[in-house]
């Protein structure tokens, strides 16, 4: 008796002491920690930029130190990505041939990831071709999950792109055994990041109904913790802000990694329980989010933080090997074709060429400086081109990088347009050229001073034409003054030779255009293919009230981009980056001139209340606009007349009343 006493007291302090260690270690019985690494739109930043501020940012050799890092305090942590992990540097020219972005990926050690809508830039075709060459490489790559984003069945490509996503292994969801903890992953593509590829060939499955059904089956499969990663984003506005309302509308997501929008979370939003997180684009931060919880739901952050990727971190040699790689065969497979390597300086600049404040209306050197090349291009680079006026566009959305102060290297010019792929399969959009009538020109200029403010990446830079607009008019009437401004030099079509019979260089013209743009006439308008698609578009983003249809030079509508491609002499697509590329080139020693260093007044912005200026040029929508605002001051009038004679009459009633 005495024996078995002895032994019950020593198992009672021996739990005792156990629990009091578990207590120590600051792990309750039943509770879980979970650390998540995570990204999103890297966007094919395998090297370090510049940050305008004297340091740099991004690099993949610099990011694998920072998740060594992390993993060494936190053993079990997953590796995640949300997203756009391609598309934007000149290494994307190796997508379809050598998915430099997935190999690196799985070097790097990340667990899994989703797509994003710049995974389809080379069309649903191009990822199918980026998904064989990742599983034909036998290399590490991390796993690939998409919930709501199928091959269209009248995609003539759909059976070549599944057989490639079931190669690879691509899932709606998967489980991850990690530390003792099962976990629950899937990916979803977003409502916005879907129309952002309209030549996916894929159909989307409402991302909320997708959602519910994976947290089901995940749970049902024993996942202990949901994890979405989402390409869809945050907005400031709660009702843009997909992810929200994804977290909102369905319960059980434990934490929701979004991409897309290029959010920088310093904090994480909570949702319904869920942990919304975001580390920014352009592999400028590593995040790390540290998550206590139990199978009950109750969940305490213990740790939230971003890493900056930049100079202060050393660069892992394996990785800076491994993407050195990757440039040497860029060199070889894609610029040998422009005559130009990856670092070679074009020129140099005195200053920095920055990126458009999204949503700000206003000038923009470096869009200026863009649609100037595209017009240089023209008139430089395209065989046959009409020698007729030529308007240049270029939109915010697709300024993709700014050009720092300094030497400017091919690699930058790249970065700035690196959107796309051409019909000749390989990287970057080409120019196109297209017709608008005067009114449709007019209606573009409308669409920069009028849809911009709810939809930022729709303003627009042009070159050729010179406008005005005030921002306090009406919508859709906003623009008050337009005019066609450019000089076109064109070369005699004719042979001439001296006395003696030599051939002579035929004669050149040069002439000026400086008139209103005519609503009937026909227009050449020059721009990228993605911002040439989405001139379609622009009735239904404007209520019906603008309406742009690219057409021929016959004017018969275009049923094919394609076929209004610029080409070079050899017959090449004209890429919108070379055309900046060879722009810039063709400055030389001397540099960027000074004139791009501000906005040179092309497009005028004013804010004036001058009513002159608040009247001037009146369209329909003006009018009508005017005439409830005349309606609505005489109704108002009426309205103060009649209370003012309805006192008097109360007190004439009263006085007599009274008798006074």
């Amino acid at each position: 008796m005495r024996t078995r006493g002895k032994l019950t007291v020593a198992a009672v302090l021996l739990l005792s002491l156990c629990a009091l260690l578990a207590l120590w270690a600051g792990a309750a019985p039943g509770t879980y920690e979970t650390t998540v690494l995570f990204t999103h739109d890297l966007h094919s930043h395998f090297f370090p930029q510049e940050d305008g501020a004297g340091g740099q940012s991004g690099g993949y050799a610099r990011l694998k130190t920072a998740i060594d890092r992390e993993k060494a305090a936190h053993p079990g942590a997953l590796v995640l990505d949300g997203g756009d992990f391609s598309i934007g540097s000149l290494v994307q020219a190796l997508y379809t041939t050598q998915a430099p972005e997935l190999r690196t990926m799985g070097a790097m050690g990340y667990d899994a990831a989703t797509v994003g809508n710049h995974e389809f830039d080379h069309e649903g075709g191009g990822f199918a071709q980026m998904l064989q060459a990742a599983v034909l490489s036998n290399g590490k790559v991390p796993a690939l999950v998409m919930a709501n984003y199928k091959p269209s069945p009248g995609n003539p490509d759909a059976l070549d792109i599944q057989r490639a996503m079931s190669a690879y292994g691509v899932q709606e969801t998967m489980l991850l055994e990690r530390g003792g903890v099962t976990y629950g992953i899937f990916g979803l593509m977003g409502k916005d990041s879907d129309s952002c590829a309209p030549s996916s060939g894929f159909v989307l499955e409402d991302p909320e109904t997708a959602a519910k059904r994976c947290v089901a089956a995940l749970r049902n499969q024993g996942a202990q913790f949901i994890i979405c990663l989402s390409h869809s984003g945050t907005d400031g506005n709660v009702k843009k802000s997909e992810d929200e309302q994804l977290a909102k509308n369905v319960d059980g997501i434990d934490l929701i990694v979004s991409g897309h929008t290029h959010s920088t979370l310093e904090e994480p939003i909570v949702v319904n329980g869920a942990y919304i997180v975001s580390a920014g684009p352009y592999c400028q931060n590593l995040g790390s989010i540290t998550l206590e919880w139990s199978e009950g739901g109750e969940k305490t952050l213990t740790d939230y933080h971003l890493t900056p990727i930049d100079q202060n971190l050393p660069e892992d040699s394996a990785t800076a090997a491994l993407v050195e790689d990757w440039k040497a065969q860029v060199g070889g497979a894609y610029l040998s074709r422009y005559g130009l390597t990856y670092d070679q300086v074009l020129t140099t600049a005195g200053f920095q060429l920055d990126t458009p404040d999204s949503g700000v209306q206003t000038g923009n050197s470096l869009g200026e400086l863009v649609a100037d090349s595209f017009l240089w291009a023209v008139q430089n680079l395209e065989a046959d081109a009409p020698g007729i006026p030529t308007v240049t566009v270029t939109a915010d959305g697709v300024l993709r990088a700014p050009l720092p102060a300094g030497e400017i290297t091919t690699s930058m010019a790249f970065d700035v347009l690196s959107m796309g792929v051409g019909s000749d399969g390989a990287s970057g959009f080409p120019l196109v050229g297209v017709y608008l009538t005067g009114k449709e020109l007019k209606a573009a200029a409308e669409v920069d001073a009028s849809v911009t403010p709810i939809m930022p990446a729709a303003q627009l830079y042009m070159a050729g034409m010179e406008y005005s607009f005030n921002t306090h008019r009406m919508f859709f009437n906003r623009v008050t003054d337009i005019t066609l401004r450019q000089n076109i030099t064109v070369t005699a079509d004719v042979e001439i030779v001296d006395t003696e019979g030599n051939q002579m260089p035929p004669p050149t013209f040069t002439h000026d255009f400086n008139e209103e743009i005519k609503d009937d006439q026909l227009y050449r308008v020059v721009t990228g293919m993605y911002s040439a698609q989405m001139l379609g578009t622009v009735k239904s983003k404007s209520l019906g009230l603008l309406s742009l249809e690219p057409k021929m030079a016959d004017g018969s509508p275009v049923t094919d981009f394609q076929a209004c491609i610029l080409r070079d002499r050899n017959g090449n697509e004209i890429k919108e980056w070379y055309a900046l590329a060879a722009y810039l080139q063709s400055f030389g020693e001397e540099g960027v001139p000074a004139r791009y260093a501000g906005p040179d007044g092309r497009k005028d912005v004013s804010q004036s209340l001058n009513p002159l200026e608040l009247l001037k040029n009146l369209n329909w929508i003006g009018w009508i606009a005017l005439l409830v605002v005349i309606l609505i001051l005489v109704l108002a009038a009426l309205l103060v007349r009649w209370f003012m004679r309805a006192r008097r009459r109360r007190r004439y009633s009263g006085r007599r009343k009274f008798g006074k």
